[in-house]
This record gives C-alpha cells, structure tokens and sequence, in this order.
C-alpha cells in the first residue's frame, strides 16, 4: 500500500487536521512564514478599523510547537482523534465527531484565546482529545513516555508534563481543553440522562449529510465493521393508525391497521 492509499483509508477528520498541521507547521518553524501571523491574536479578529484577520481562528489550532512539537504535536493530534473517530461510542453518526471538534474548540478559543490571551491553541486540543479518549476506556493501562498508568490519567500527566516542561502559565492555558471536554460531557451526556434537561447540542443535518458515506459502503469501527445504510426507496407514508415496520406495535402502533390477516391452510 502506498503513502497516499494510506492517508485515504485513515479517518477523514483526523487525516485532514493532522495534515494541515504538518502543511503549516513546517514552514513556519522553518522560517518561510512568519509565525505571527498565525498565532491567535485578538485584536487582528475582532477589529473595526482594518479587515478582521479571520484565519486566526483556526490556525493556533494547527499550529505545532518548535523542535520536537513539529514531531509530537501531530502524532499525539492523529492518534486520539484518529482513536476517537473511529472507536468512540459517542460519535457513531456521520459527523458526530467533526461536530465535537468544533464545540471544544469553540470554548477552547473563548476561554484559552480570548479570556487568557493563549496565542497557540493546539495543546489545549489534543488534551481535549486525549480527555475524551480516556473516558472511552478509563481502566486501559498505557505507557506514557516511561510511566505506565490507567488512561483515565493520561490527561493530568499531559498537564504536569506541561508544567514541569513548560510553565505554569502554560499548563493553565492547555488546562482550557480538558474544560472543554468537560463541558462536551455536560451538555451531551450528564444533562440530558441525570439532570432531566434537554439536549441541546445535535449533529446538524447538513453535517450529518456531508460526512455520510454511500449505502453500502464499509467503515471500520473498534468492535467490528460498519456499513452505511442505503438509501430508503420511496415508501409511502405511515397509514392511518399503521406503524413504520413490523415491530411498530410494540411502540404505540394500531394493530387494527394491520388487517384482518390469514389462517394457516388459507
């Protein structure tokens, strides 16, 4: 299989982000582009006397530390997005996954760019991700450098390897993507199931439309392999007191819509 089979068969989201990482990083560790220009700064966004520099608002979160982050910050960027896209159980409908993706990195801007004046936003991501990941298997024991602990650790190691590597400061500002994760949590789980409210944060059809694939079509998942569903053929609407499908009965349906029905011998 070559390099670019191998990009193609890898999860749609995290190859394209992963991607777009190396594509700007790179030359801008490099000293081609101008990192300023790309880091986060809010006065270049929310401007009215010159043209709102919008692309600051996805580039922090695809661009890499110097050195050895133009190495790690990508692959720890692929593997839990790739491991969540493809394996999570929260994110089994097309799109789901992008929809997360956009949410965390919503209150990751606010709270990391906005409120604490972070200029690089990919750390806050990847432990948004890593988070996430974790809670998918709590108790999978995995290595982290040279210490081996249960997942549901991995994102306070992530924070202290920060602190003790880089700065508080720092630490404080990657800190926003675990309350991201959090709040990911709250609105789409914990409300919803224990706290009796609405959920409020869907996958939008037209997202769900863009990332479904063709009837038929396999996808590998972490329990096995999926197939897309095919279109359904134009069917006629429910009859009156009828249900959509043979167990509709169970749900609330007419049985009285069902027909007089027939003997056996008849």
């Amino acid at each position: 299989m070559s390099a670019m089979d191998m990009f193609w068969a890898a999860p749609p989201v995290s190859r394209t982000i992963t991607a777009a990482a190396v594509l700007l990083s790179a030359p801008t560790w490099m000293g081609l582009i101008n990192p300023y220009y790309v880091v986060f700064l809010r006065e270049k966004i929310f401007t009215f006397t010159s043209i709102p520099q919008l692309w600051r608002i996805v580039t922090p979160f695809i661009l890499t530390g110097p050195q050895l982050g133009l190495l790690m910050d990508p692959y720890f960027l692929y593997t839990y997005g790739s491991q969540l896209e493809t394996e999570a159980s929260r994110f089994t409908q097309p799109g789901d996954f992008f929809t997360y993706l956009v949410f965390v990195a919503t209150i990751i801007l606010l709270l990391g760019g906005v409120y604490l004046k972070g200029i690089l936003l990919l750390s806050p991501l990847t432990l948004a991700l890593a988070y996430t990941a974790a809670q998918e298997n709590p108790n999978r024991q995995l290595t982290y450098f040279i210490v081996t602990f249960s997942a549901k650790w991995l994102p306070y190691a992530m924070l202290a390897m920060t602190f003790v590597t880089g700065s508080p400061k720092e630490a404080l500002l990657q800190s926003t993507g675990l309350v991201a994760a959090h709040a990911y949590d709250f609105v789409t789980k914990y409300w919803p199931e224990y706290g009796g409210g609405r959920r409020y944060l869907n996958t939008p059809a037209a997202v769900q439309r863009w990332f479904a694939k063709p009837g038929g079509t396999a996808q590998a998942r972490g329990a096995g392999t999926a197939f897309a569903a095919r279109p359904a053929a134009n069917v006629p609407q429910q009859q009156a007191g009828g249900g959509g499908g043979w167990a509709s009965g169970f749900s609330g349906g007419a049985w009285n819509g069902r027909g007089t029905g027939r003997r056996l011998g008849d």
